[in-house]
């Protein structure tokens, strides 16, 4: 205990380094799909539509596995958590390659991808900042939101690079290969609360015990959300961030790269913009975390939601004008991926208090995900009937104008946090 205190290096920011390596690894598998949908349309001759409807579902449980994956870290801790859904990765990538069916595809990458890395999503950096943060926590749920940007950054070309040059199948196992070394580094040094290591959250003096979860791991996350639903807030935050999901991973995350081949730009080419995109969201969602600890952030999501809007609408055009251009909307949208998470968690924190901030933030990202799944299937189909992305791109732009007016109706959260039923 003594020797833990006077240790100069706090543990939580082991945890958050292990964090921020697993969500970057759950990153990489989440952008795998966009490099794979080419190559399985050729290989296969499933059209789009079909393999954006897998996508969705993964996408969809991506989301709603959040507030339940609250409930079981709660129960049964963080670390075991984390083991199990990466174990399910590696089996699932794993059978990947011989698949040959798209109801396989459905069951793999829709199903098992989606509880995995859903178990693995956003909802597991809340957790973490809450629990071994006090000050700072805005700039770790930023560093832990930007590990998804640095997970494009690293794997996409490299995934580009090995299913142009070698085959898909290749790159599926490199992603195996990650997951296989990052597993026992989880089990053996991740932590589930300061308590553990006899330590206070950063920001305080005094070790607290963590209390037991006692509620039903299944109803206890419903009986939250029926209390929550209960205020304007919630369906503000829900809505505006069903609108962030429609705007990108479902949308841009799915789309873009097969978008750049309807232009006759290359696989690795259009993977590079992704990356590029990652590279300038690492340094905008870090800053966002940085900025929520320090100014409004119903204004913070105003400015997010309509420079994203502009940006969309733009890239139609862009497309269209070459490089340049292309490279212009890739930085200016990058800077604002996912920004808008830091914001919309401490919102959630400040209004409902954070011991029930975890579920409630998760079933938050379950209205993400939703937007996510209707923009991955919707702008399949609408690619197969209209020949372009166009609509799509356009549409979403203007809804994130919408949703940039609704974040400034959200209440600023005064006293006592709205208690939730527990």
């Amino acid at each position: 205990m003594r020797g833990m205190k006077s240790s100069r290096l706090y543990y939580g920011w082991i945890v958050v380094g292990i964090v921020f390596l697993t969500l970057l690894v759950s990153a990489a598998i989440n952008s795998v799909p966009s490099v794979l949908m080419l190559p399985l349309e050729k290989e296969f001759g499933w059209d789009r539509s079909a393999v954006s409807g897998a996508i969705s579902i993964r996408i969809l449980l991506y989301g709603l596995m959040g507030p339940f994956a609250a409930a079981f870290m709660a129960r049964y801790g963080v670390r075991k958590i984390m083991v199990i859904s990466m174990l399910l990765l590696i089996v699932s990538l794993s059978l990947t390659p011989i698949m040959t069916s798209i109801w396989q595809m459905t069951l793999l990458w829709g199903i098992m991808v989606g509880i995995g890395t859903g178990s693995l999503a956003n909802v597991l950096g809340v957790t973490i900042a809450g629990r071994w943060f006090v000050t700072h926590k805005g700039l770790v749920i930023g560093m832990l939101t930007a590990s998804a940007a640095t997970g494009q950054l690293l794997f996409l070309p490299l995934l580009a690079k090995l299913t142009e040059d070698i085959g898909w199948r290749t790159a599926v196992y490199t992603v195996v290969g990650v997951l296989a070394v990052l597993t026992p580094i989880v089990g053996i040094w991740m932590r589930n609360h300061p308590y553990d290591v006899g330590a206070s959250a950063l920001g305080t003096t005094e070790v607290v015990k963590p209390v037991p979860f006692t509620g039903n791991l299944f109803f206890t996350p419903i009986q939250t959300l029926l209390s929550a639903a209960r205020s304007g807030t919630f369906w503000l935050l829900a809505g505006t961030f069903f609108f962030c999901g429609f705007s990108t991973n479902g949308l841009i995350g799915t789309h873009l790269i097969p978008a750049c081949g309807d232009y006759g730009i290359p696989l690795v080419t259009a993977a590079g913009l992704l990356s590029l995109m990652g590279l300038f969201d690492l340094v905008g969602t870090t800053l966002s975390g940085w900025l929520s600890d320090r100014f409004d952030s119903r204004w913070l999501l105003f400015w997010y939601y309509g420079l994203r809007g502009l940006s969309l609408i733009f890239l139609p055009y862009a497309l269209g004008m070459g490089y340049m251009q292309l490279t212009v909307f890739a930085v200016f949208y990058g800077l604002d991926w996912i920004a808008t998470v830091p914001p919309t968690a401490k919102l959630a924190s400040d209004t409902f208090g954070k011991e029930k901030a975890g579920m409630i933030f998760g079933w938050v990202v379950v209205a993400h995900q939703a937007g996510a799944a209707l923009a991955a299937y919707e702008a399949g189909l609408l690619r197969v009937w209209l020949g372009s992305y166009t609509v799509p791109f356009v549409m979403s732009g203007f809804l994130c104008l919408l949703a940039a007016l609704m974040a400034l109706r959200i209440r600023r959260a005064r006293g006592a946090a709205i208690q939730v039923a527990s």
